[in-house]
C-alpha cells in the first residue's frame, strides 16, 4: 500500500466488528509506528493496550461516570476557550453531519447523550489504546506524539485495521491511570479506538471534507 492510499483511507471509525483484534498486528503497528520522529530523539511516548475485560471496565467506568453528570476534563487545554470564525465553522459543520447521518435532530437530547456516551467506550471496538506522557516534558513532545499516534494509524489501515482518534477518552484520567495502575508523574494525552471497522454501520458512512491545497497553502520565491 502506498502512503498516499493510507493516508486517503483512514478516517475515523465510529463502528466496528465484534472481532477480536490479533495481537500481532498491534505489535506489527506499534513496531512501525516506534520510528516516528522526536526531537532529540526523546521518544516521549507510553502505550497502554487495553483490550478483554479490563477494557470493558474501564469503559463502563467512563460511560458511567459521563452519564452521572461527572464532567470530564483532560490535563491539558485541547480545544479553545472559545471558538470563532472557521474554526467555529467546521466544528459545527463536523457535527452536523454526523448527526444528520444519524438522523438525530436537535431536540432528541437523549439520543445525542447516547450517541456521545459512545465515545467512552471507544466505540466499542475490541482495543483502546491510551498514550501517557511524563509532565516534565513540554508543547514539542506533543507535537512528537502527534506523529507518532499518526504513525500509529497508517500502519493500521495497512493491516486491514480501522482507527479513531478520541480526545475523550483523555476526559478521565483519574479513572484510567486508577485502572491501569499508572502514577501522577503519567500525564493522559489522548486514547485511540482500534478494530475492524463495521462498513453496514451508517455512522461510518460519511467523510468530513478537506480544504483544497491551495487554501492553506503560500508559495514564496
Amino acid at each position: 500500500m502506498k502512503v498516499k492510499e493510507a493516508l486517503q483511507q483512514r478516517k475515523a471509525t465510529r463502528a466496528f466488528l465484534p472481532r477480536e483484534v490479533e495481537k500481532e498486528k498491534i505489535i506489527r503497528i506499534l513496531d512501525a509506528a516506534r520510528h516516528a520522529p522526536s526531537g532529540t530523539n526523546t521518544q516521549p511516548w507510553q502505550v497502554a493496550v487495553v483490550t478483554g475485560e479490563k477494557r470493558r471496565r474501564l469503559s463502563d467506568l467512563m460511560e458511567t461516570a459521563f452519564r452521572s453528570g461527572q464532567a470530564g476534563a483532560m490535563e491539558f487545554q485541547y480545544y479553545p476557550e472559545a471558538w470563532e470564525g472557521i474554526y467555529k465553522a467546521r466544528r459545527r459543520a463536523c457535527g452536523l453531519q454526523m448527526y444528520s447521518t444519524l438522523n438525530i435532530s436537535r431536540e432528541e437530547t437523549q439520543r445525542q447523550q447516547d450517541q456521545w456516551a459512545a465515545n467512552y467506550r471507544g466505540f466499542d471496538a475490541p482495543v483502546m489504546m491510551f498514550f501517557f506522557i511524563d509532565r516534565i516534558l513540554e508543547t514539542g513532545s506533543y507535537l512528537d506524539y502527534g506523529l507518532f499516534i499518526q504513525s500509529i494509524m497508517l500502519m493500521a489501515v495497512e493491516e486491514g485495521l480501522a482507527t479513531c482518534p478520541q480526545a475523550a477518552l483523555g476526559e478521565y484520567p483519574e479513572i484510567v491511570r486508577r485502572e491501569l495502575g499508572y502514577s501522577e508523574e503519567k500525564q493522559l494525552v489522548v486514547g485511540l479506538a482500534l478494530g475492524y471497522e463495521d462498513k453496514c454501520a451508517l455512522v461510518n458512512s460519511y467523510r468530513t471534507p478537506r480544504e483544497e491545497v491551495e487554501q492553506f497553502t503560500r508559495f514564496f520565491e
